[in-house]
This record gives structure tokens, sequence and C-alpha cells, in this order.
């Protein structure tokens, strides 16, 4: 795994850590390229039921690193080149990639969440913060606009006003304020040991019934509703009977804990 970010798998709980705190995780060309790899191998992987999300240091992240992009061996035209026949560019994958992950993935904040460091954590499902950690869509600061992702993540959560507001603005948020927007699911003192519980809690339920209900809500939410049902049956049928589904009926009857397979396509 790249020296920028770590991975430690136990009891089905993927642990992914930005590793660059001295710099408060700020994103350089190495850092994209080590997240992007290690949300495509927890993707990947298929005894990972849930994937906890967070940064070593004293921050989450704290945006682009401009002077290294300006400067360095990648810069940011190499990071916003669309490879042909790609739907996302390097710096959006860092968003998407988390989203296309099949197990729940649990951003957990704290210190600081800037311009892509906040987009980052809005790919996830889930998003603890502390009360006093800083999040802000910080890129009209600089002149720029936000563009990693934030358009097929930010409309699911928030407003639009709100989040012209905070766009036009780049004003800083605590997670306290995020969480009475949306922008964050909860505001918590340690938001990584409430990640880990909640993560653990997941991994104890069947991999084949989470996986098939992140698709379907991140298929059908904004979608036609009569996809969405047509899904939903799809779904359900594919999980019916199935040796994990059977497995969540015995032990539940039994009152014992399950042993779940690793889980297969409910497709």
């Amino acid at each position: 795994m790249s020296e920028r970010v770590s991975i430690a798998v136990d009891d089905h709980v993927a642990v992914v850590t930005l590793n660059r705190p001295d710099k408060h995780n700020a994103l350089d060309g190495a850092m994209f390229e080590g997240i992007v790899r290690a949300a495509e191998e927890v993707a990947r992987d298929a005894s990972v039921r849930a994937v906890v999300l967070h940064g070593e240091g004293p921050s989450f992240c704290s945006g682009l690193d401009l002077g290294s992009l300006m400067t360095g061996p990648v810069s940011l035209d190499d990071i916003l080149q669309r490879p042909e026949g790609e739907r996302a560019n390097a710096a959006q994958r860092t968003c998407t990639a988390w989203i296309d992950v099949p197990a729940p993935v649990i951003a957990a904040i704290h210190g600081n969440c800037f311009g892509g460091g906040l987009q980052i954590a809005l790919g996830a499902d889930i998003r603890f913060a502390a009360p006093d950690a800083r999040l802000s869509v910080m890129e009209s600061k600089w002149g720029l606009v936000p563009d990693m992702g934030i358009t097929s993540t930010l409309p699911r959560l928030v407003r639009i006003d709100v989040a012209k507001e905070l766009t036009f603005t780049g004003r800083v948020l605590t997670g306290a304020e995020a969480a009475a927007l949306g922008l964050v699911t909860r505001a918590v003192e340690d938001p990584l040991a409430a990640a880990r519980e909640l993560a653990a809690e997941i991994a104890g339920r069947s991999p084949d019934a989470i996986r098939a209900a992140k698709r379907l809500y991140d298929t059908s939410w904004h979608g036609p509703v009569e996809e969405g049902l047509l899904l939903e049956t799809k779904l359900q049928v594919g999980l019916i009977g199935s040796p994990n589904q059977i497995e969540a009926v015995r032990s539940g009857m039994a009152k014992e804990p399950a042993n779940f397979a690793d889980p297969v396509s409910v497709a």
C-alpha cells in the first residue's frame, strides 16, 4: 500500500488511514493515488464488510497541497485529466471510489476537513465528526469550484440554497453545525471510536443484505419511483433463501452470533 495511506483489516472491518500527519493529510499527487488505490483494494476484498476512513494526526484532511501540485511531479493538470473511457478523473475518484465500494464506508472527521478533504468525506456513506472539527467547502477562497465529485454527494445531503451558501462563502463550520445542517451524520466526541463501533455492528449483519441495501439506496435515491420499486424486488428475490439469509434467520431465532460467508453478488 502507498506510504500515504494504510489499510488494516480485522474482524471484517477495514480501517483506512490517511497518513501524512505533518501536513494535516493535505492532498499531493501521492495522496491522490494512495486514496484511490486503497478504495479499490477494499472494494475487491470480499471479506470486508465495513470500512472506517480517517486521518492520522491533527486533521482528517486539510484539502489540496497547492504548493506540491504546482511544483511537484504530479500537477493539477494531471489530476484533472480524465482517462479515455473513464467516468471520472483522478481528483474525482478520491471521492467516487468510496461510493463504489460495495461495503458501507464510515468517515471519522476531526480537526480540519477542508475543500478536497470534505469532498472525500462526502463520498462515505456515513460521517461522524468531532463537535469542534472544522469543515468547509473552501474552493472559492482559491478562486476555484469544488470538483471532486461533490455533484454526486452534496445534493443528497442538503438543500440547494444551503449548498450554494456554503460554496459561495467557503465559511468554516464546526462539526456540531455540520450535523445540524445534515452535512455529517452525527457530531460525537470521539468520531474514530464511534466509527469503529458502528462498523463492528454492521460487520455482524449479513454482508449480502448490507451490500444490497447500499446499492438499493445509491441507485434509487433520486431515480424514478418505478425503477426503485423494481430494484427492491430484484435484490430481495436474490436474497431470499440464500445461505446468508438463512443464517440470519437461524442466528436470530437461536439468539446467537451468526456465521456469515463472504458475500457474493446479489445482482
